[in-house]
């Protein structure tokens, strides 16, 4: 399940700032001066980030056809202030549907600065995201509550489900006809070829969350020799893409719904939902059965209590929201807790719908899925014996690929022994990209080094508040120098601590752990993305 981040570049432009000379010793560009030709940025400053810079390329809708119908890409970044130039350091939040623009002003804030100096951080919209054009929303309001029930238990709610998953392709199939054969990770990845050209520079440096690693892996197999370094964290399983990779997410995410239980369990005096993990557990189900058949305030049904709880699985900095909520629903009888944090943690607004659509376009259009129902239910019906928290809910977050209106390309074989020294992140306990994804990553990508964080299960370890996970990348992109031991995994280090629950417990929650928890932002940027 994810959910696209809705942060963009500020949203007002003023004019056009000087582009800063390269320097000579810039191996990875040519002149500012081609860059010039090609890019013109502007200041769109936020609060938050005061240097970034807005601008936009045309490129081609299809590739092969370099001289028919353009599209426009939006881009972000943040220029480099040292001596040193290193070049352009493209990054990517993941989704697909997730926006880059705000991430360019994260990543060049939260690098040491003598590091993040000698790049320019450069964020970007993909094709059909946010304020690139055309941006996709297939069918508006998909996911406004309450919906039917997650769990086919009866022919009626299989149906329902089923009509929404048909009626959202069908919508996409209307509505962007010319444009869904085009929405994809390849056609993707030839845009950030695009931006590199755009850039003038021979050479890119990237650095991708999630998806992103995805992407990067695919541009590095098409584009070998126009990668300088290359930083995956989180990394999905290039194998598993995309079908299988969202049912070993399944029991990923029950493993890491369980551990919330046990989280609690810890926390009695605080909660108040007991010390045994399992029997907290039934409650959380029970409370899920309730909602089932009456929402509270109309508005968080079964599906919507999951969608809440969903985001526990990528980060443990809800985890006093989610637990503060439950206690007050059960505890209580509170309904307007479970609202507010409906509100807060999972409603979907426009970016989202925006989000959802590229998302499905891109991954229904990537690889193959099964047409025939029968195979899903049958699929998804064993995970739910073993693994039920988010078996069906993510079952219908992709069902529309059973019947998408695009035919369906082939997977990327990203394996490649023709690239320099790559950086991989990766946590233990990771739901949302579980860890056989890096290790699989590690062993396709020849000169690679994997840094493990050890019981760790947030997803987008790096520049999350981990200092040894920093240290590693600061390395990485100064130098280029990459960790090499004898195991899986060349260096591991240990993760942060889980939350303590807040000071406020006992009150009605409205909003998740404050932005002052180290990793917020980032947990802000990627939402909950692949």
């Amino acid at each position: 399940m994810r959910r696209s981040a809705a942060v963009l570049c500020g949203a007002t432009v003023v004019l056009a700032g000087t582009l800063t000379a390269v320097p000579a010793n810039a191996s990875a560009s040519h002149s500012a001066n081609t860059a010039a030709a090609k890019v013109t940025w502007k200041k769109c400053g936020t609060e938050d980030y005061p240097t970034l810079q807005c601008a936009s390329v045309k490129v081609p809708l299809d590739y092969a056809k370099p001289q028919g119908k353009k599209i426009t890409l939006a881009l972000s970044r943040v220029p480099h202030t040292a001596k040193k130039y290193q070049g352009p350091l493209l990054v990517n939040p993941g989704g697909p549907g997730g926006s880059g623009l705000t991430l360019a002003g994260f990543v060049a804030s939260s690098l040491p600065k003598e590091v993040a100096a000698q790049y320019d951080v450069v964020g970007f919209d993909p094709r059909g995201v946010g304020k690139s054009q055309p941006a996709l929303d297939c069918k508006p309001g998909h996911f406004n509550p309450v919906r039917p029930d997650s769990v086919p238990s009866t022919p009626a709610i299989e149906k329902a489900n089923l009509d929404r998953a048909k009626s959202f392709a069908q919508a996409c199939g209307k509505k962007y006809a010319d444009v869904l054969p085009y929405i994809n990770t390849v056609s993707a990845v030839k845009d950030m070829d695009s931006i590199r050209k755009a850039l003038g520079a021979k050479k890119i440096n990237y650095f991708g969350y999630s998806y992103g690693t995805y992407l990067g892996a695919v541009y590095a197999k098409l584009f070998p020799e126009r990668v300088r370094r290359l930083v995956l964290d989180s990394i999905v399983d290039p194998t598993g893409v995309w079908y299988d990779a969202n049912i070993k997410q399944d029991y990923a995410f029950d493993k890491r719904h369980k551990a919330l239980m046990a989280w609690i369990a810890k926390y009695d005096s605080t909660y108040k939902l007991g010390t045994d993990p399992a029997k907290i557990e039934a409650k959380w189900y029970a409370m899920r059965a309730t909602l089932a058949k009456k929402p509270a305030g109309g508005k968080v049904g079964a599906s919507e209590l999951e969608d809440i709880f969903i985001p526990g699985g990528y980060n443990n900095a809800y985890w006093p929201t989610l637990a503060q909520t439950f206690a007050a629903y059960v505890n209580k009888k509170d309904t307007a807790a479970l609202v507010k944090a409906y509100d807060n943690i999972a409603a979907i607004d426009a970016a989202g719908d925006n989000g959802y659509s590229v998302y499905a376009a891109v991954q229904c259009r990537d690889a193959s899925w099964p047409r025939d129902w029968k195979q899903w239910r049958k699929d998804n019906w064993a995970v739910y014996e073993k693994a039920p928290f988010m078996a069906w809910n993510n079952a219908w977050y992709n069902a529309p690929c059973a019947f998408w209106p695009t035919k369906s390309l082939k997977p990327v074989n990203v394996s490649n022994a023709k690239l320099p020294p790559v950086l991989l992140f990766q946590a233990t306990d990771d739901a949302a990209t579980p860890y056989q994804g890096g290790v699989t990553m590690h062993r396709l990508l020849k000169n690679s080094s994997l840094v493990v964080e050890q019981g760790g299960g947030n997803h987008g370890i790096s520049l999350s508040g981990n200092a040894c996970l920093d240290k590693h990348l600061a390395t990485y992109l100064t130098s280029g120098k990459v960790p090499q031991g004898s195991g899986v995994a060349d260096a591991v280090c240990k993760k942060l601590p889980d939350p303590k629950p807040q000071a406020s417990a006992q009150k009605t929650p409205s909003a998740p752990q404050s932005a002052a928890t180290v990793g917020d932002t980032l947990r802000g940027i990627l939402g909950s993305v692949v």
